[in-house]
């Protein structure tokens, strides 16, 4: 039955295995002399775009505010919205981190309304708080290039979502 197996290349001769590895890794070193450095001209902010990320941190903090709030007069919500919240607050954690500058904590206001406090009525509130803050979200998103635009997008998405489970 040793007869039937192929015998094992000469040295120094290339097989198809070994030509695609060298094939695989020269790609893998030109992709990496092709890419951009970490601070890329084409993710740079404007002054008017940093004034843009520090509205879009404020608008997420709204969100997370609103979530505290809706726990707190509902919280047979809790179940439900503690996911939820713990997205937002996430969100919020990777916008501020992607802003330039010190942005500190600041008090965010929910449009000056206190959640209801009626489970039905409070998820109705933040569903629409939710659905205002994902579509400030994207239509800032536009504005940015890279890395900020696809947060920007994601967040929205993810806030989309969190909107159709509010419904």
């Amino acid at each position: 039955m040793s007869g039937l197996l192929p015998a094992p290349p000469a040295a120094g001769t290339f097989t198809r295995r070994s030509l695609l590895v060298a094939t695989l890794v020269g790609t893998a070193l030109v992709a990496t002399g092709c890419t951009g450095t970490p601070g890329d001209v084409t993710d740079a902010v404007t002054p008017a775009q940093v004034d843009q990320l520090a509205a879009q941190v404020r608008v997420q903090e709204a969100v997370v505010t609103a979530y505290d709030q809706a726990l707190s007069t509902a919280p047979e919500l809790a179940a439900s919205l503690t996911p939820l919240a713990a997205q937002a607050l996430a969100q919020l954690d990777r916008l501020r981190a992607a802003a330039p500058g010190d942005l500190g904590t600041t008090a965010a206001a929910t449009s000056g309304s206190a959640a209801p406090t009626d489970p039905t009525e409070a998820r109705a509130w933040l569903r629409g708080l939710v659905g205002t803050a994902a579509a400030a979200h994207a239509a800032a998103c536009p504005e940015f290039t890279g890395g900020r635009a696809a947060l920007l997008g994601s967040i929205a998405a993810g806030l989309r979502g969190q909107e159709t489970v509010l419904a």
